[in-house]
């Protein structure tokens, strides 16, 4: 289960004392909630952003001491801790059914994304696996609509409940991914977040493509062109080694000086087929390290003088 705790979240601090009341006793089971209004997808990084959202409209608009859900699962099937397996819920419409059962919202509303993907299918159905093994919680399960008078969780989702809510099958046909470079044609929810994945190319690439600036929505039938995946550069390949000939080596004979030198002095009309004799990479080699040794001497001796001086200069000033 892909769990977001409240921290990870941001959920706000609830109010005591209601916030904190226990459930008195183990739960009968689990109830399935939507929205009840409209919902447009979004990529994943938003969804946190909506479950703050939830959370400020139960507490500041409804009076509640926090956000009344035990869970909330997003479409890309994170499941958002609300008040967890401990504390009561205010999700089921009065206490006697809050105290009952657990409460779990699907993020589908009443219009715009009314079907849950398939991915929260399978959250949802972890976090009902998850509320009966460390609720603890029996095997009841139903929508917020039995036992009270309302629509929710919607006809979609309460379809999918009176069947069990089974975790949807992977044995049937998949549809071809689309092709970078093409065009794709919005389903249900998709979001830029998962065609992103499922072409392995960053979903911001696909945004920019296509002009759709935040909140990034995306709608079923809208065509998208999909931008082609930068093509990943060879590593440069290493400059060969300097190598010498086989067998004994005379001072006469040539050494090969690899590209390096090229780049380095690409003037340098003297070695342009990169090959000079040993005798002369030896005393080439030995003329730099004599030149830097008197060049560090000279640096020595400029300091010492400028010791004196100050020196001096410390003395004149003592005397004044």
């Amino acid at each position: 289960m892909k769990l977001v705790s409240r921290s990870q979240w941001g959920a706000r601090a609830y109010r005591t004392p209601n916030g904190a009341t226990p459930y008195s006793r183990a739960r009968r089971g689990v109830k399935l909630h939507y929205l009840g209004t409209a919902y447009s997808d979004r990529p994943h990084e938003k969804c946190d952003d909506y479950v703050r959202q939830i959370q400020a409209q139960h507490m500041d608009g409804n009076g509640w001491s926090d956000i009344g859900y035990s869970f909330v699962v997003c479409t890309h099937g994170y499941v958002y801790e609300g008040r967890g397996l401990k504390r009561r819920n205010s999700a089921n419409g009065s206490t006697s059914l809050n105290e009952q059962d657990y409460a779990v919202l699907l993020m589908v509303g009443s219009s715009g994304l009314t079907k849950p993907t398939d991915a929260q299918l399978h959250g949802a159905r972890d976090a009902i696996e998850y509320c009966r093994k460390e609720g603890p919680a029996g095997t009841w399960l139903g929508g917020h609509r039995d036992g009270y008078a309302t629509a929710c969780p919607g006809d979609v989702v309460y379809a999918w409940v009176k069947k069990g809510a089974p975790r949807p099958s992977s044995s049937g046909a998949t549809e071809p991914k689309p092709a970078t470079g093409g065009t794709y044609t919005v389903k249900s929810g998709d979001t830029l977040s998962s065609i992103g994945q499922d072409l392995d190319l960053p979903w911001p690439d696909i945004a920019q493509a296509n002009g759709i600036k935040s909140p990034y929505r995306i709608t079923p039938g809208q065509q998208l062109t999909i931008p082609k995946a930068a093509s990943t550069p060879a590593p440069p390949k290493p400059a060969p080694a300097p190598t010498l000939p086989e067998g004994d080596v005379k001072l006469s004979d040539q050494i090969s000086l690899g590209d390096w030198v090229k780049k380095q002095w690409p003037n340098d009309k003297g070695i342009t087929d990169r090959r000079i004799t040993v005798n002369t990479a030896l005393g080439s080699g030995y003329a730099y390290s004599r030149r830097a040794a008197e060049a560090s001497d000279e640096i020595l001796r400029q300091l010492e003088a400028l010791r004196t001086e100050v020196a001096q200069l410390r003395a004149a000033l003592g005397k004044a």
